[in-house]
């Protein structure tokens, strides 16, 4: 009976306003606010937007791109890849042998990207892998020092990074080496995470 009361006490005043509550501090994790990392324009902090109020706006808050080509992405784009969150990327960014990849077209990427990602357009990569650790021989790629490297495009909608790994992995780059970030810069933005713009962007 109470609940009948203070449903319809609700339904004639109206619900009551969510707040929320402003100024609280945003962190990355329990105890880490923000981290360095090296980027071509010298060290720049990630850490996250601190207005509690904050949302994704334009393209990062669309939910129904049509498929194909928007579809879903699974988690493992290939067999033996390693699907990886936003803590992985960031440790990753702090490993000198380690590589993060922006895969998008030049378009997406100089409209922003995660501090220290390269750029390798997915429909370059197979012709780049010396810059990830492999060397040129006559048959193709020896891959025998290949460097760990996570690659990241718009989301988990984007197709953009699973093709490059999957041309990767056919070009002769061991997939144990090999990170997907599927979140993206969709959820990367969604959670308030530094964006740079590059500077030959």
């Amino acid at each position: 009976m109470r609940f009948l009361t203070i449903l319809s006490l609700v339904l004639v005043l109206g619900a009551p306003a969510i707040s929320y509550a402003q100024n609280k501090p945003v962190n990355i994790g329990p105890n880490v606010m923000s981290v360095p990392v090296e980027t071509e324009a010298g060290v720049v902090e990630i850490s996250r937007i601190q207005d509690n109020g904050n949302r994704i706006d334009g393209d990062w808050a669309r939910t129904s791109r049509p498929c194909p080509n928007f579809c879903v992405q699974p988690m493992v784009p290939a067999k033996g890849v390693t699907p990886i969150g936003e803590q992985e990327v960031i440790a990753m960014l702090q490993d000198p042998d380690a590589v993060l990849v922006d895969s998008r077209v030049a378009k997406w990427y100089n409209n922003g990207t995660i501090p220290g990602a390269q750029h390798i357009a997915y429909t370059e990569v197979s012709d780049r892998l010396d810059e990830l650790g492999c060397e040129i021989d006559f048959d193709g790629w020896i891959c025998d020092d290949a460097k760990p490297v996570a690659l990241f495009c718009n989301g988990p909608w984007c197709g953009q990074s699973p093709t490059a790994i999957r041309a990767m992995i056919k070009a002769g780059y061991p997939a144990d080496k090999i990170y997907y970030y599927r979140g993206g810069m969709q959820v990367w933005r969604m959670l308030g995470l530094t964006v740079i713009e590059p500077k030959d962007g």
